[in-house]
């Protein structure tokens, strides 16, 4: 997002937070609007700038009827969440004629029609079970993360784009992975992970489709976070906090403090920021440091610079989003610093996948011992946020990278708590630990970025050789 975009979507917030009847439907209406209007292009295939964002609403509702119970789902009370989807998704295919509104081309106006009567005919279908199904849970799971691995993998994506200029009797050349980039997909498909994860649990709170679609397309956070709860988010959206002369400051602190973060200290970081060209150029083992701490910063301003945008923003309309970062580098252990960092992915690997693999390896008649279960669940759950952000040999070995950190960091607390079960160090000696251990914490940090911020393997090698002088 641009700082002018920004500004817009801050000033349509407070005109929201004004509103007294028929907000639920105004807020939809606005962060499906702000789906397409922040969609990036997508040269090789234009169209697909509409239709992305068009599926994600698809996503959106269907996902909904499958996990709202059967009384929730009554056409009565959700149709005007429904007939706003449809109106916005008319609006954007008509919106050509005024090209500076500067939405998407839909393209066919026979595929939008075709499209969305398969969209409210399947919706209509399916709100008519009785009973939850099961199977079609796990499908929708399923499908929403084979689309995941698709977008996160840039073999998988260059290939069925060359398949599909091939089929079009184009030139596949221009058929590149970064041609695909759907807006806020990562974030929209683990909140819809979640409330599916949640409904087979027995857990998930009964809500509308225009609560529901508040929640998972919500604009402040649709495209980079922080992860929500449904039974959180819909307690704020139904009640939202009242706007005091406190909270209209804080508000605008955090907006003013995520766009200096983003705008100035990451923008300026990103130039001095170690990448691919650098670690061939530079000599210097020394100037290869600067450049990796840099990038270190850089993503810490970047993405907590957005988080303090979206709370910003989700203030003014009443929604305390949850925080995502709380001085991660002042952490002296990366324990504390992962429950620091980009806080509400860690949490949900952890309700979703760390915890119960846990349970389920020490439940097992012959529990494997605990030290391997620990080393096992931590290297894989870390491994999974590395392929998160891309599926790649690089952010795999971030991830591992980072498991095996973990793991080690854990053993050697206990093995120290174990050697020294009384040893309470005097005020002083405890700072000199405290700040030895942030340091080495930022350190190992930053020498994971060589596998984040480097395209293969071989030029991360090549970098730590050089960071320790052997190259």
């Amino acid at each position: 997002m641009t700082v002018l975009q920004i500004l817009a979507l801050t000033g349509v917030a407070i005109l929201l937070s004004f509103l007294r009847r028929g907000r639920s439907l105004a807020l939809v209406t606005v962060s499906a609007l702000v789906i397409y209007w922040l969609q990036p292009a997508i040269k090789v295939y234009p169209t697909l700038s509409f239709w992305l964002p068009t599926f994600t609403l698809f996503l959106v509702a269907l996902t909904w009827v499958i996990t709202a119970p059967r009384e929730s789902r009554n056409l009565r009370d959700n149709w005007p969440a429904l007939a706003v989807l449809t109106s916005v998704i008319l609006f954007v295919v008509f919106s050509d004629v005024q090209p500076w509104l500067k939405f998407p081309s839909a393209g066919s106006i026979r595929f939008v029609a075709i499209g969305l009567a398969g969209f409210l005919g399947l919706t209509f279908v399916l709100s008519l079970l009785k009973k939850d199904n099961r199977l079609l849970l796990i499908v929708t799971a399923l499908g929403l993360l084979a689309i995941f691995v698709f977008l996160k993998s840039p073999s998988v994506s260059e290939w069925t784009l060359n398949l599909l200029a091939d089929l079009r009797g184009g030139v596949s050349d221009t058929a590149i992975p970064s041609s695909i980039a759907w807006l806020g997909y990562s974030y929209v498909a683990f909140r819809l992970l979640h409330t599916i994860r949640d409904r087979q649990s027995g857990v998930l709170p009964a809500v509308g489709l225009a609560e529901y679609l508040n929640y998972v397309i919500f604009f402040p956070a649709s495209t980079a976070g922080p992860i929500d709860r449904l039974e959180r988010f819909v307690t704020e959206l139904r009640e939202p906090l009242p706007l005091k002369n406190d909270d209209w400051l804080f508000a605008g602190q955090r907006l003013a403090l995520g766009l200096f973060k983003k705008f100035f200290l990451a923008d300026t970081l990103a130039l001095i920021s170690i990448k691919d060209a650098l670690v061939g150029q530079t000599i210097s083992g020394g100037w290869l440091w600067v450049t990796l701490f840099a990038y270190s910063f850089r993503v810490y301003f970047d993405f907590s610079g957005y988080t303090d945008i979206a709370i910003g923003i989700g203030r003014l309309l009443g929604i305390r989003l949850p925080e995502n970062f709380t001085a991660p580098f002042l952490k002296p252990n990366l324990t504390q610093f992962w429950n620091s960092w980009h806080i509400t992915l860690t949490q949900w690997f952890r309700s979703y996948f760390f915890n119960p693999v846990t349970r389920f390896l020490r439940s097992r008649k012959r529990p494997l011992p605990f030290t391997l279960i620990l080393l096992l669940t931590q290297t894989t759950t870390m491994l999974l946020i590395g392929l998160w952000h891309g599926i790649t040999w690089n952010f795999a070995l971030w991830g591992l990278w980072h498991g095996l950190g973990l793991f080690i960091q854990n053993r050697w607390t206990e093995f120290t708590r174990r050697l020294f079960p009384d040893f309470v160090p005097a005020p002083v000696p405890r700072g000199i630990f405290q700040a030895l251990g942030v340091a080495l914490t930022f350190i190992y940090f930053s020498l994971g970025i060589v596998f984040f911020a480097l395209s293969t393997p071989q030029l991360s090698v090549q970098a730590l050789l050089k960071l320790f002088g052997f190259a």
